[in-house]
C-alpha cells in the first residue's frame, strides 16, 4: 500500500526544505521529493546574501525589504556557524546616484527593519580608510558602510532538510515526481529515480510545487495542466577570482547602467563578484555564465578597484536561474524577488500551492505564509507552535551568535589532532555537529582516507550517512566550496570512493 501524507512537497531547494522543515515541525506527515541533489538548482547558486536588499528601495518594494531586514538576525540567531554579520562599503562616485539619495537609503535600511545587533550605516574617508586601499586612486573619497549577512546557501538548504527528517519529513533526493493525479479527495504519486526506474507510490492530501525555476515544468509535465505559470527566468551569473583585498568587508559597486555589482570575499583566497539579470529560456539545469556576463562583471569590478580584473583571472564562475513572478516589468533587473503563493482549493479535488519566486533572505516567511495559506485544507495536528522556526536553531547551530571561536576551542578541546584551521573550517561548516562528526574518531588515524585540503573520509561518510551526498560534486560543490582547491586527481579520488561507499 502506498505511504499516505499530509502533505507532498515537489522540489529540494531553500523553500521546499524550508516548507517541510516548519510543517514537520508542526506535526504533519511530509514526503519531499528533489529529482537532483538538495540546493542543486538556484539555491547553491546565489549571490550567498542574508540582506535586505538595498536596491529594492528603488523599487519602492518596502514590504519585501522589511520582511527581509527583519529576517536577518532571526537567520543569523538560528544558523550562526553558516550566517555571519558583513560590512558592505558604497563607494559614492560622482555621476552614479547622489549623496543626498544614498543617505537617505541608507538612513531607512538602518530603520526600517527592526535592527538589533548589526551596526548601522557609518560614512567613511576613503583616503585614509582600510577599505579604500583597494580602490582605483584618486578616484573614490566618500563610502558608505553598512551592514548586511552572508550565508552558505547550500548548506542552509541541507540544515533545513535535515532538521526537517529528524522531525519526521521522508527526504527523498534523486527522486522525481514523473505522475501526480487527483484521485478524489487526495494526491496519488508516482516516484521514479535518478535511472527513470519506478521507485514507489506515494498519496497526498496537499501538493506543493516548490520546483523553482521549474515550477512551469512541473506544471505541464506531472501535473497536466494547461494552466500557465506565471515566471519570468531571469539569470544571475557570478565569477570567482583571486582575492582583491585583505579585509573582511565586501563592496557594493554601482555600475553605469544603473545596476549594482558585490565584490565579497568568499572562501579566505578568493573574491565574488556578482551578479547579473539577464532573462533565459532553455534548460535551467544547464545555466552557465556567458562570456558577455563574464566580461560584463569583470570591467565593472575593474572600474572600482586597482588591480584590472580580466575574464582569464576567473577561477570558477557559476549561473542561477531565478523563477521570479512576472509582474510586466521591463527590464530583469527591475522584476520584483518577492513570492507569489497560488493556490488551487476546489470541493472536488485535492489542494495544490505552487510557490513562484523569493529569495534565500525570506525563505522562512515564505513557509510560514505556505503554512498559513495551506491551513484551512490541511489536518490538525499537535505540534510546535506557528513561528517555531525562527527561535529554535538549524543543527549545529545551538550556540550564541558570534560565537564560533567557542565552538573551534571544544572541537580541539576533544580532538586536539586537529589543527586549528581544520578545527576552524568543520566549526564554520557543522557548528556543534562537528562533535557528532568527530564522535568515534579518537586520533588521526582513525579519520581514514585524506582526499586533500582537510577533507577525510570520516567527513564524508558523515555526509553520505546524514546529508544525501551521493557524488564528489555534491560534497566539494554543494556541502563545501572545496572544489574551488581540488585538482583533477583528488576529484577523481573522491569520486571513486563516493562510487563505492555511497
Amino acid at each position: 500500500m502506498p505511504e499516505v501524507f499530509d502533505l507532498a512537497i515537489i522540489g529540494g531547494g531553500i523553500n521546499g526544505c524550508g516548507i517541510a522543515r516548519d510543517a514537520a515541525g508542526r506535526g504533519l506527515s511530509v514526503l519531499l521529493c528533489e529529482a537532483q541533489d538538495l540546493a542543486q538548482g538556484t539555491s547553491s547558486r546565489s549571490t550567498k546574501l542574508v540582506h535586505g536588499g538595498l536596491r529594492y528601495l528603488e523599487q519602492y518594494d518596502f514590504r519585501l525589504v522589511r520582511e527581509s531586514l527583519k529576517e536577518r538576525e532571526v537567520l543569523w540567531r538560528i544558523a550562526p556557524h553558516i550566517i555571519k554579520p558583513m560590512r558592505f562599503v558604497l563607494p559614492y562616485l560622482e555621476g552614479m546616484r547622489p549623496a543626498w539619495m544614498l543617505r537617505a537609503g541608507l538612513f531607512i535600511y538602518d530603520h526600517l527593519g527592526g535592527r538589533e545587533r548589526l551596526p548601522g550605516t557609518s560614512v567613511l574617508d576613503l583616503t585614509t580608510h582600510e577599505a579604500g586601499r583597494p580602490l582605483k586612486a584618486d578616484t573614490f573619497k566618500t563610502g558608505f558602510e553598512y551592514s548586511d549577512c552572508w550565508v552558505d546557501d547550500a548548506r542552509l538548504v541541507v540544515l533545513n532538510a535535515m532538521d526537517a527528517a529528524e522531525r519526521g519529513a521522508d527526504i527523498r533526493t534523486r527522486t522525481r515526481v514523473v505522475d501526480a493525479r487527483p484521485d478524489g479527495t487526495v494526491w496519488r504519486l508516482s516516484l521514479a529515480n535518478e535511472r527513470g526506474v519506478a521507485a514507489r507510490q506515494a498519496i497526498a492530501r496537499v501538493l506543493v510545487n516548490a520546483a523553482g525555476p521549474w515550477v512551469a515544468d512541473v506544471l505541464s509535465g506531472a501535473l497536466h495542466r494547461n494552466a500557465r505559470a506565471d515566471v519570468r527566468l531571469v539569470q544571475g551569473s557570478h565569477i570567482v577570482v583571486p582575492k582583491l583585498f585583505d579585509h573582511d568587508r565586501a563592496y557594493l559597486l554601482q555600475s553605469p547602467d544603473g545596476r549594482v555589482v558585490f565584490a565579497i570575499p568568499y572562501e579566505g583566497d578568493f573574491t565574488m563578484i556578482g551578479t547579473t539579470d539577464r532573462d533565459v529560456g532553455g534548460e535551467p539545469a544547464e545555466a552557465t555564465a556567458t562570456a558577455e556576463e563574464i566580461a560584463y562583471l569583470c570591467k565593472t569590478a575593474s572600474g572600482f578597484f586597482r588591480s584590472e580584473i580580466l575574464p582569464s583571472s576567473v577561477v570558477w564562475s557559476f549561473a542561477g536561474i531565478r523563477p521570479l513572478h512576472d509582474d510586466g516589468s521591463g527590464s530583469a533587473s527591475k522584476a520584483s524577488r518577492d513570492y507569489v503563493l497560488e493556490l488551487e482549493a476546489h470541493p472536488d479535488r485535492p489542494p495544490l500551492l505552487t510557490i513562484i519566486g523569493g529569495k534565500i533572505t525570506t525563505y522562512r516567511k515564505l513557509a510560514e505564509h505556505a503554512l498559513e495559506t495551506l491551513a484551512p485544507v490541511l489536518p490538525r495536528h499537535v505540534g510546535l507552535a506557528e513561528g517555531w522556526t525562527g527561535s529554535v536553531p538549524l543543527p549545529g547551530g545551538d550556540f550564541e551568535m558570534d560565537a564560533v571561536p567557542g565552538v573551534v576551542r571544544e572541537i580541539r578541546g576533544s580532538h586536539a589532532y586537529l589543527s586549528e584551521a581544520e578545527a576552524q573550517r568543520l566549526a564554520i561548516a557543522y557548528g556543534t555537529r562537528a562533535l557528532r562528526l568527530l564522535q568515534a574518531v579518537r586520533g588521526r588515524a582513525e579519520l581514514g582516507q585524506d582526499f586533500g585540503h582537510g577533507l577525510t573520509e570520516a567527513e564524508v561518510r558523515y555526509l553520505i550517512a546524514h546529508e544525501w551526498a551521493r557524488s564528489a560534486d555534491d560534497v566539494l560543490w554543494r556541502r563545501s566550496k572545496l572544489g574551488l582547491r581540488f585538482s583533477a586527481q583528488e576529484t577523481a579520488a573522491l569520486s571513486a570512493f563516493m562510487a563505492k561507499a555511497a
